[in-house]
């Protein structure tokens, strides 16, 4: 197993050194943002806090949090830490929810972010010698440029395919020898459909690792792809609003992401109360940059629902790690009651013979009840079965949701390539109860 370490300085360093260097990065980052973001500046004379106050990780609690909406009502450059003229990228969020969020980088923070990303990149497995081929969207989502510029920064080769095209990508992977694939996971199961429909062997391909994110996925779906396509598929994480990817990323022990503490300070919340959570406890995660210049962002909530492994990894990094996201608290599905993941229900669905990994979640409101449909494609033996077996095998699926969830679903089984297919993330719920 190649250990290599990209940053050996920061990624290795005993916690007691590190906790020293994020505690001085902290103060410089809250003097710059109280000097240069009235949203930020308001915040903190709203609760009569100065930079000053904080003078010890702990008090970070003392501090408000960054939510969505501060970058919404600040649109589009009022959270910059620098003027317009220092930016040399902006970058945004979809926006499929109002306004876009609007982030931006200095030089510096180009340079930081291809070395964050040339990080989890290395820890991955990824050298000089490949040739990586990236099918996320270029445009104004992080992904695609985060992964090139890490790539470069290694002195790997990048094919910037982009997204879709799935029969070209196949050609060039084929033609070019691509050693790396970088996309969503839920994309490299289509390719690897497409690739047994032609009925190609994954073993005559050059890929040797897989570096995916942009969606939660369960270690059954890794299994799926690591079999079919023949690789080791880890998993990275980002958020635009607080880098993009390049905030943490798998070694290949793939024992939880390598969190890059020296840039972010992670913590755990309570979703509701926001009160933080002791070491190990599952709940929501809260960012903190400590060395970007043009959009810093303070205790930004990210949404999403993990715990941190502070234990140092067999790798030799001393960097806490975040385990694989179980979904967002903001679309996890409360189905009567009961709190329920997306991600839950997928690792139900893999461990199932016959289904295959394309799923929907569909709910409804019948009534005042709601009620949740879950569409699964299954393999074609099993979908043109005998009604009695086919029954049966609903059965099966029903039951095993139930004992996972602690709440029933009705189970639709359809045949195979009928739910629709997705280049960037995959779409797998449809809530249909506000209409």
């Amino acid at each position: 197993m190649n250990n290599a370490v990209w940053d050996a300085q920061h990624e290795c360093m005993p916690r007691e050194e590190l906790e020293q260097l994020q505690l001085e990065r902290l103060q410089a980052t809250l003097n710059r943002v109280y000097k240069n973001v009235r949203c930020y500046q308001n915040k903190f004379n709203e609760l009569g806090i100065v930079p000053e106050d904080i003078t010890s990780l702990s008090d970070l609690a003392r501090l408000p949090f960054t939510t969505k909406e501060d970058l919404r009502l600040n649109y589009p450059y009022g959270m910059f830490a620098v003027p317009l003229s220092e930016v040399v990228r902006i970058h945004s969020s979809s926006g499929t929810t109002g306004k876009p969020t609007v982030v931006g980088y200095t030089k510096h923070d180009l340079r930081n972010w291809s070395n964050l990303v040339a990080r989890f990149m290395t820890a991955a497995g990824v050298t000089s010698e490949d040739v990586i081929q990236i099918t996320f969207g270029y445009g104004m989502f992080t992904g695609a440029f985060g992964l090139h510029y890490g790539s470069e920064a290694i002195g790997a080769a990048v094919i910037p395919m982009g997204g879709g095209n799935t029969d070209k990508q196949i050609m060039i992977m084929q033609d070019y020898k691509s050693t790396v694939l970088v996309g969503t996971p839920s994309y490299a199961l289509a390719l690897a459909e497409r690739i047994e429909k032609y009925k190609i062997d994954p073993g005559s391909l050059s890929l040797k690792v897989g570096l995916f994110g942009g969606e939660p996925w369960s270690e059954a779906m890794r299994a799926e792809i690591e079999q079919r396509l023949q690789i080791s598929a880890t998993d990275n994480y980002g958020l635009s609003e607080v880098i993009g990817p390049g905030v943490a990323g798998e070694c290949q022990y793939k024992h939880g992401m390598h969190i890059a503490e020296d840039a972010f300070i992670a913590e755990i919340i309570d979703p509701e109360t926001g009160e933080v959570l002791p070491q190990g406890a599952v709940g929501e995660l809260v960012l903190t940059s400590l060395n970007k210049e043009a959009f810093p962002m303070i205790r930004y909530r990210t949404r999403d629902i993990t715990s941190l492994i502070y234990e140092p990894c067999s790798c030799g990094r001393t960097l806490a790690r975040m385990k694989k996201t179980m979904g967002r608290s903001d679309d996890m599905l409360i189905i009567k009651g009961v709190n329920v993941f997306p991600s839950q229900i997928e690792e139900v669905l893999f461990a199932i013979e016959g289904c295959e990994p394309h799923y929907q979640l569909i709910l409804k409101r019948i009534g005042t009840s709601d009620t949740l449909e879950i569409d699964i494609e299954v393999t074609e033996n099993i979908f043109f079965d005998e009604m009695k077996k086919q029954r049966a095998f609903l059965e099966l699926v029903e039951r095993k949701i139930h004992s996972a969830l602690g709440v029933g679903a009705t189970v639709k089984l359809v045949e195979p390539n009928s739910i629709p297919r997705h280049e960037g993330k995959a779409q797998r719920v449809l809530d249909q109860r506000e209409l």
